[in-house]
């Protein structure tokens, strides 16, 4: 893994570097997390990122049994947790055909017209594999198919391989991991970034980024930035590194949902990219605390932050286990807009990343022990 990972880096590394003056380091931040491999269970590339920005920011780190990444900021007050997962969709190699072809095990909620006719790469033994998910072809489809979808299972991938043992040769394997080709880009000086992995890389920089900035303006509490594994398959590192933290308030930070692309309904979601940070009022995995969700308005509207509030359907994040897990706590989910989550390309805005930082800061500064307990505190 080591070898691929490290082959993987040096091919991926393709973009023209800056002069050291121009030179952005939150963009460059953002690109290196989002060019980062990571499906779940496979985090150990964005893992080694994290952990190399979080150790001159921390007092200390740990890992849970996962591999989630704990890092903790300040040795009295509260205990605040603030989570981002880094692993994304992705796949991993199930068999080989004869012909030289591979079928996938997807990890985490592809839609099945999302994978057909794309660009992947396979992280083998021997170092990143090229591979094109392959699809019907139009001259040969009968009109009455061109229509219809493409199902997961009908969809396989070509390396150009013509049999098994020229597959072997590349160094593919069954449970091999794939992550989506899909280079960051800086989307024609519109202030907009397209690439793979925002769900949930955006929310990784925002925890980097914020711990920067607590570490050099201080804040009331013991801060735990989270940067949790396998939370596309069941937000199970969430679970691991709660038990361990046991917070008295949890904050997930992650990719949003937005509702402002061609097809959307108005009752899918409320968000527009670049219109600001959001909030969750509600989603599939769990309700937000009240009290939480006022300190943040007021918090917002105190430092001039726009601030979008949604209610999302099919959606679960890593809140979730940091509510009830250990007795629970109360918690939020804040999201940083994305268009298209779930499929090779997605869509952020980097005003909307730069108010959530300015949020987040905002919001742990009020965190103090008075506050936390005025939170807590459920007494008819």
């Amino acid at each position: 893994m080591k070898r691929s990972t490290v082959a993987l880096a040096a091919m991926l590394a393709t973009t023209v570097t800056l002069p050291a003056t121009a030179q952005d380091r939150t963009k460059d931040l953002l690109r290196e997390l989002a060019d980062a491999p990571g499906p779940s269970g496979f985090e150990e590339p964005v893992r080694k990122i994290m952990v190399e920005r979080m150790k001159p920011l921390a007092d200390d780190i740990r890992y849970d049994g996962l591999g989630s990444v704990i890092a903790r900021q300040g040795s009295s007050g509260p205990r605040i947790m603030i989570a981002a997962h880094m692993d994304e969709l992705g796949g991993i190699v199930r068999r080989t055909t004869p012909n030289g072809f591979l079928t996938m095990q997807m990890l985490g909620g592809w839609l099945d017209q999302a994978i057909a006719g794309q660009r992947w790469i396979i992280l083998g033994s021997k170092g990143p594999v090229r591979a094109v998910s392959s699809i019907r072809d139009v001259h040969l489809a009968p009109q009455e198919e061109r229509g219809q979808l493409i199902r997961r299972d009908a969809v396989f991938l070509d390396v150009g391989a013509s049999d098994s043992a020229g597959v072997a040769a590349l160094g593919i394997a069954p449970g091999d991991p794939i992550v989506p080709d899909s280079p960051f880009i800086d989307l024609n000086g519109t202030g907009n970034y397209a690439g793979k992995a925002w769900d949930d890389r955006i929310g990784c920089a925002v925890l980097l980024v914020a711990m920067e900035r607590l570490k050099a303006s201080g804040h009331p509490n013991q801060i735990f930035f989270t940067a949790t594994v396998q939370e596309e398959i069941g937000l199970r590192g969430a679970r691991a590194s709660t038990a361990i933290v046991k917070p008295d308030i949890g904050i997930a930070i992650e990719g949003g949902v937005t509702g402002d692309s061609g097809g959307a309904k108005p009752e899918e979601s409320q968000v527009e990219l670049g219109g600001g940070p959001g909030l969750f009022l509600y989603d599939s995995s769990a309700l937000p605390n009240r009290k939480l969700v006022a300190l943040i308005k007021a918090t917002a509207k105190q430092a001039g932050l726009p601030l979008q509030l949604d209610l999302v359907q099919g959606y679960g994040d890593d809140s979730a286990e940091m509510q009830t897990v250990g007795g629970g706590a109360p918690t939020v989910n804040l999201v940083v807009p994305a268009r298209y989550t779930h499929v090779h390309t997605g869509i952020i805005n980097r005003r909307d990343f730069d108010q959530m930082v300015d949020l987040v800061v905002a919001l742990v500064r009020k965190l103090d022990a008075k506050t936390v307990a005025e939170i807590r505190d459920f007494t008819p």
